[in-house]
């Protein structure tokens, strides 16, 4: 056996082995420079049996500011999906007070309402930027890790954006360790 580089002259038999699996996918382009590893396992005919190709994969994040840090919670972090577009009403995970009206004694939601607003037309430029940076990079797709407490709410916000949440294969993550 012996696991060596990959190259063209293995296309062939790489694209059987990957039909053959018959997973719902389609067979990669690995002449795409974002396909960082590309090794080939050899029987002793000389022949490939197997391969581990790996591409880059995007991952990201989103950090917000919030110009009045002096409410930090004990329940968690000051900015939260729903404090990020509405008051959070109805959730105990990101539910705040709402200061009150003097002259009628009902929440004053204007001034929070337009900075939702705000923040989410920060937002929007912000996904529209980072898409075009990253085709500018020639990556191929971008991925987002979602807490618990703000997945639901967060996620109906990315899916409008045009994210697709991604149940369809269970992912698993090999935390790498240098030797030595």
């Amino acid at each position: 056996m012996l696991i060596r580089e990959y190259t063209p002259g293995d296309l062939d038999a790489l694209r059987r082995m990957h039909t053959r699996q018959g997973f719902d996918y389609a067979f990669p382009d690995l002449a795409d420079p974002i396909f960082v590893s590309k090794l080939v396992v050899e029987d002793d005919d000389g022949r490939a049996v197997m391969a581990s190709l790996a591409r880059v994969t995007c991952e990201m994040y989103l950090l917000v500011g919030r110009e009045d840090n002096s409410r930090l919670s004990s329940r968690g972090p000051a900015v939260t999906e729903g404090s990020f577009f509405d008051d959070g009403a109805g959730d105990p995970n990101t539910q705040r007070e709402i200061p009150r009206c003097a002259r009628n004694d009902k929440p004053d939601t204007r001034g929070r309402a337009a900075k939702a607003q705000a923040r989410w037309a920060q937002l929007l430029a912000l996904h529209a930027a980072g898409e075009r940076d990253l085709l500018a990079r020639g990556l191929d797709d971008a991925h987002a890790w979602l807490p618990p407490p703000i997945a639901r709410r967060f996620g109906r916000r990315l899916e409008a954006l045009g994210w697709v949440r991604d149940d369809a294969w269970t992912p698993y993550c090999n935390r790498l360790k240098a030797s030595g």
